[in-house]
């Protein structure tokens, strides 16, 4: 699967979502939301998701490692993009109110695999977890 910019951002959001083997209605419900919603989907034909998520699903499901993935889909983006990517990522990860042990894994994966420095990652995390905060 050759990336583009947008498969390479939905790729991070899937990828968090399948680390823990359950991909939940929320997390789903939360990467449509956020193709619908944010500026850097504008011109993602939103017809291709479920094809562009299962093309990512199947690229995790081969033999490559998570950190040549992460180099694909960091050559695809742009520099000011790698905190959007792990900015997405985040939100998915945190959105139905668990954060396992895998999606911690893959969030610091993509973080050194993004070169996301610690304090912009910090702030990231923060966001996404008071965007999401339930009582």
């Amino acid at each position: 699967m050759s990336l583009t910019l947008h498969t390479a951002l939905i790729s991070t959001m899937v990828m968090v979502s399948a680390s823990d083997g359950n991909m939940t209605d929320s997390e789903f419900k939360t990467i449509g939301e956020i193709i619908k919603t944010l500026p850097i989907f504008d011109d993602y034909n939103q017809d291709h998701l479920t094809g562009d998520a299962n093309n990512s699903m199947d690229l995790f499901a081969g033999n490559s490692e998570l950190s040549a993935i992460i180099s694909k889909i960091k050559a695809v983006l742009p520099r000011k993009l790698y905190d959007t990517a792990y900015a997405l990522a985040c939100d998915v990860a945190v959105c139905d109110g668990q954060l396992s042990q895998e999606e911690l894994r893959i969030l610091e994966l993509l973080r050194h695999g993004l070169g996301v420095d610690r304090l912009t990652a910090a702030a990231i995390e923060r966001g996404a977890a008071t965007r999401y905060a339930r009582l």
